[in-house]
């Protein structure tokens, strides 16, 4: 029910044709910039903080620019950029010459990358907004950036970084691999100089180096010292590109070839939407694998680090993909179908007082698996009771009726108002307006008699449900709230990219906590904290331990879960409440490809995660002792 932010979203094209071709066959010369518009708005659910597109035109003279940048904050950002664009675009463009286009019209070029970005760091404006550009006179030392990533080791490459004598201008990732991957190019452009430096010099040289130029010799170094989840893309302005995936796939990338462009995104939907394309014609770049692209604009897949365990982010699947993506409509749907056994557990054999509904919109999926699943089990009961009634010899027709009239009872219980969220969002009194952000259907729960059963992709923080959401059912006056998780209890923050860095900000740990210090285990904390700070003081390359999972071990999933309805239950509402999640077991069921689940297992794909949330818990601690 929160708005979990999630890092960004990234997108590049790369048209393998002249310019005169797109405009003949699509009618304008504008038909990348077009493709880069729609490929940002229609991932614009992966970063809402700011935005960015570069343009890199390859046929540009001497004295005419060749690198075109636009970035713009808020949710607005991409409107406002390509408003922007489109003002430094001549009204007769597609009247033009394409020599004309092709060297001088801003914005109309070769290769175009577009970004979306999410804070997960606390770090915002402009300085920290992608794509970020390295400038050069040598087209081939000209590099921008941009990248969906987070670096558990940011400290290591920094140290790196100023070892090697560089003065880096800012302490942020983006900032650092710009840095680290621009010292590499250089060094790139070096080797091939000084193969050449004897047979030939000047402007002839320097095609050479362009044409040689080797984007896998460049990124290897310095992925080889990343500890992070990353899809990152950079392109020189000579047009030598790059998309690299981290070696655990823990940030997804999909792209598409043919002959007429090399398309990119973070996503696999948006490639077939906007490009018409099938989805077997869309393929996910291999965990460690970089898509090169040479300056003539022929493809290589190559590996640049060798392949870890499989670690794709399953989070991506529950919450932060679009749901228009074939296999993540049918995970989701299983989600939802998988939390039935104990979702009938718990109703027992009240169905006929109990009403089925989700909240909010982005939970819609997983509800209808969830139906599904229990139209399953009310098949599996009728048939029993009729197989009993019949082997009784007490099956009438009346009690065949009575039986078969029986249904799960599904209403569209909440109707969010966007506008007012909005509102919401800029005003002083955000937690007494929030309660009204749905509008709530009257009649559909019979008051004070139902209850009521609302499925959610995953609950979080907490804050929603307390202050609003629960208020909002309670309107409706049920008997009892069920509050429904489609994923596990997210225990543990994640580094590597998503908004959930703060150990106390999880309802499901302070829970455990409270658990802790009311059941007398109070000194568990303490332990923790010693373990922590004795991990953190292992030998560089020693296997590094979560201590922050003892919080959990005393307790059950249906304790937590307890604990967090109190927790999270306003005392101004009349309905009972209580919170049943999705099993570690059905996470993995429904989504078998994506076993990444740190948030909620505390098994961190890579040491730095682990670290750092030792370092998390000895930061929680300590501020727990100063208050």
């Amino acid at each position: 029910m929160e708005a979990l932010k999630h890092e960004c979203g990234v997108a590049m094209i790369r048209l393998r044709k002249p310019l005169e071709y797109y405009k003949e066959k699509y009618g304008s010369y504008s038909f990348g910039l077009d493709r880069l518009y729609l490929l940002m708005e229609k991932q614009h659910n992966r970063g809402q903080e700011a935005a960015g597109i570069g343009v890199v035109k390859l046929n540009a003279r001497p004295g005419e620019e060749y690198v075109y940048r636009e970035r713009a904050l808020g949710t607005g950002a991409i409107d406002e950029i390509f408003a922007r664009v489109g003002e430094r675009l001549p009204h007769d463009l597609d009247n033009l010459e394409a020599c004309d286009v092709d060297s001088q019209t801003p914005f109309i070029g070769q290769i175009y990358m577009g970004h979306l970005r999410y804070s997960t760091t606390g770090r915002s404006g402009m300085e920290y907004t992608h794509p970020f550009l390295r400038r050069n006179n040598w087209r081939s030392r000209c590099l921008l950036l941009c990248g969906n990533f987070n670096m558990t080791n940011v400290g290591k490459i920094f140290d790196d970084i100023v070892a090697t004598g560089q003065h880096p201008r800012l302490y942020s990732d983006t900032v650092l691999l710009l840095e680290q991957l621009g010292d590499a190019l250089d060094k790139e452009n070096h080797r091939i100089y000084r193969q050449y430096r004897d047979d030939m010099e000047g402007v002839e040289l320097a095609r050479r180096i362009e044409d040689e130029l080797d984007m896998g010799n460049v990124i290897s170094g310095p992925a080889a010292t990343w500890d992070g989840g990353y899809t990152i893309c950079g392109t020189t302005g000579s047009g030598s590109s790059f998309i690299l995936r981290d070696p655990k796939g823990i940030r997804p990338a999909f792209y598409h070839i043919d002959d007429e462009v090399i398309v990119v995104a973070s996503e696999r939907p948006v490639i077939q939407t906007v490009f018409n394309v099938q989805q077997n014609k869309v393929e996910e770049l291999g965990p460690g694998c970089a898509l090169l692209i040479d300056r003539n604009g022929e493809p290589e897949i190559r590996r640049i680090l060798p392949e870890g365990e499989n670690r794709r982010c399953s989070f991506e699947r529950v919450y932060f993909s679009r749901g228009s993506d074939a296999d993540i409509y049918r995970e989701r749907k299983a989600l939802g179908a998988n939390i039935v056994p104990a979702l009938t557990k718990m109703i027992g054999s009240r169905f006929d007082t109990t009403v089925f509904s989700y909240i909010p919109n982005t939970a819609e999926v997983a509800f209808i698996g969830m139906v599904e699943g229990l139209n399953r089990h009310f098949d599996r009961m009728r048939k029993e009771e009729i197989s009993q009634l019949a082997a009784r010899g007490e099956l009438t027709d009346e009690a065949l009726t009575d039986i078969l009239r029986r249904k799960v009872r599904v209403e569209k219980i909440a109707i969010k108002d966007i506008k007012l969220r909005t509102f919401i969002a800029e005003g002083s009194s955000r937690n007494d307006l929030a309660a009204h952000v749905y509008d709530v259907t009257y009649g559909s729960i019979r008051y004070g008699v139902d209850s009521l059963v609302v499925i959610d992709d995953s609950i979080v923080r907490g804050t929603t449900l307390r202050q609003s959401i629960l208020r909002i059912l309670d309107r409706l006056g049920p008997r009892r709230i069920i509050v429904v998780s489609s994923s596990p209890q997210v225990r543990y923050p994640d580094y590597y990219g998503i908004d959930m860095p703060h150990l106390d900000e999880l309802a499901a740990f302070r829970a455990a906590v409270n658990l802790l210090i009311r059941t007398g285990h109070g000194d568990v904390l303490d332990k923790v904290y010693a373990a922590s700070l004795a991990e953190l003081d292992k030998p560089a390359g020693e296997k590094i331990d979560n201590a922050v999972k003892a919080i959990y071990e005393q307790f059950s999933n249906s304790d937590i879960a307890a604990e967090m309805a109190w927790m999270l239950r306003p005392d101004d509402i009349h309905a009972d409440v209580d919170i049943l999640f999705q099993t570690l077991d059905g996470l993995h069921d429904a989504i078998p490809g994506c076993p990444g689940d740190w948030y909620f297992s505390g098994d961190y794909p890579t040491p730095g995660g682990t670290r750092l949330v030792n370092k998390a818990y000895i930061d929680f601690y300590t501020n727990q002792r100063n208050k």
